[in-house]
């Protein structure tokens, strides 16, 4: 049935909310803020939103523009996966075309129409989409995960010997960034530089729009000289597609894969490093051997999204959408956060999510992520790579202690302090191999199933034995060490 509610659109501003309702006094026409202090924790406000209008709700974005938030999962789904009503092209929002939203709104970044095939449609979108998803079948994964290796060890390398860390500052925000550079072509660009510029053009602070030319310069010189000069990589196998993409074309396609996959993977990394060192479950089942990394980057990905919400669908007609009337012309937040969280399909959360990959973190229908691979890889190893190297790791802080920034798009945690016994450097080019630590501290169990025996860390020669005795372990330095398995996981590291 068809909710008799107004349409956003036609919202009254004068008109409140009925009396002892939560939302009084909040908004134009009694509705929630989804900014200011109102919204400090959005969290807990999606979940009163559910409570009072169900799987749809209106709210207000800033200067009050009104907007639908979509909070159930499968109304999430429907919404994605209905091009022939709903678009992301904001240019037939009708608080745009009425002059509601200013050309200096604070999320007009996020709204503005740009030609980018996550933006367009029909047979436009086919042409744009198709050069992208082309150019990403080209990407060889072992190469791949050969990067995130390297530079995962170097990242280590240069915190492990003092003993303390911000895994947030000093790994989840790099890495991505790292790997992203070299898939795109452009090593070189890599540095502190590329990583603040990209941290400030997201956070839409003062100089943002100075540190979006800064990357934008590089994906021009980028683009530039794959032209000329192409070789075997994601920019050039985006040039040289069938499609024809121009020079503006390219460079706005490489700015949207590489802020799309540097944000969700940065916020995929952070948290789930978090869950794993505050949560004493989470981190039982890693130790026990009952979960592998992959599988808690998937639990990650339920739990918390790197996108809470994503600007915007606009209907393209008079819809319904959750029992909500939807006129042409509104917008809609796709909600990948609440989305996940539905009770309809998530009545007990506490519940783990093994094996269920049906979460909404990388969208879906024409415009779902096409990279959602490679960030899931350069977590998978990332996180992997650093758990074997510092098992001993242990939160530096009291958990209530954490802070996040938070925006209606994304929720970034901002530091991860972590103390660990002192490691000494390795080998970039070598996979990671786990420290002894005192004889007190208990095995780990992380990772991907693998039948390849962790190597030691140095020999250590055994004590004399009666002939009875049991033979002491091995080490690297006696013959009986199953050699093949230790070749197979040097030629996997090394991409071979």
């Amino acid at each position: 049935m068809t909710s008799e509610s107004p349409s956003l659109t036609g919202t009254d501003p004068t008109s409140g909310p009925p009396p002892g309702c939560p939302a009084h006094g909040l908004g134009p026409g009694g509705l929630h803020r989804l900014y200011g202090p109102d919204a400090e924790d959005l969290g807990s406000l999606y979940e009163r939103l559910r409570e009072q209008h169900g799987p749809v709700a209106p709210v207000l974005l800033p200067d009050d523009v009104p907007m639908w938030v979509v909070l159930g999962h499968a109304e999430n789904l429907q919404l994605v996966r209905s091009p022939s009503q709903y678009t992301r092209d904001s240019r037939i929002w009708t608080p745009l075309l009425e002059g509601t939203v200013k050309p200096d709104h604070p999320l007009m970044p996020h709204i503005a129409w740009q030609p980018i095939c996550s933006h367009a449609e029909g047979d436009e979108h086919q042409r744009l989409r198709a050069a992208v998803t082309a150019a990403m079948t080209t990407i060889d994964h072992r190469s791949v995960r050969r990067h995130i290796g390297r530079h995962t060890q170097a990242l280590v390398n240069g915190f492990c010997e003092r003993g303390r860390a911000d895994l947030v500052s000093q790994f989840a925000e790099h890495l991505p960034m790292a790997v992203m550079c070299e898939v795109l072509g452009m090593p070189e660009e890599y540095d502190d530089r590329m990583v603040q510029a990209a941290r400030d053009a997201l956070k839409g602070t003062e100089t943002a729009i100075q540190s979006h030319g800064y990357v934008m310069d590089a994906l021009g010189r980028l683009t530039t000289r794959r032209r000329a000069l192409p070789e075997d990589d994601f920019t050039s196998h985006l040039i040289a597609h069938p499609a024809g993409l121009t020079d503006e074309e390219v460079r706005e396609h490489l700015r949207l894969v590489l802020f799309a996959a540097y944000e969700a993977t940065a916020n995929l990394l952070a948290n789930a490093l978090r869950m794993v060192l505050t949560e004493p479950g989470f981190r039982a089942q890693l130790n026990g051997g009952q979960m592998t990394v992959p599988e808690a980057i998937e639990q990650s990905l339920w739990d918390e999204p790197p996108f809470s919400t994503v600007f915007g669908y606009y209907a393209k007609q008079d819809t319904e959408l959750g029992g909500r009337r939807i006129r042409k012309g509104d917008g809609l937040l796709f909600a990948p956060a609440p989305g996940n969280l539905d009770p309809r399909i998530r009545p007990d959360l506490s519940a783990g999510m093994q094996g269920n990959r049906s979460h909404l973190a990388f969208g879906g229908g024409p415009h779902e992520c096409p990279g959602q691979d490679i960030g899931r890889a350069i977590a998978d190893v990332g996180v992997d790579a650093l758990l074997t190297r510092l098992s001993d790791i242990q939160l530096d802080c009291a958990e209530e202690e954490l802070r996040w920034r938070s925006s209606i798009a994304s929720r970034h945690l901002v530091a991860l302090p972590v103390r660990f016994e002192p490691k000494p450097q390795q080998d970039v080019e070598m996979p990671p191999r786990p420290v002894a630590l005192p004889p007190q501290r208990s095995a780990r169990q992380v990772g991907t199933a693998s039948s390849a025996p962790a190597p030691a860390a140095a020999p250590r020669p055994a004590p004399p034995r009666p002939p009875q005795a049991p033979a002491p372990l091995p080490t690297p330095a006696e013959p009986s060490r199953p050699r093949g398995a230790w070749r197979r996981l040097l030629a996997w590291w090394r991409g071979e």
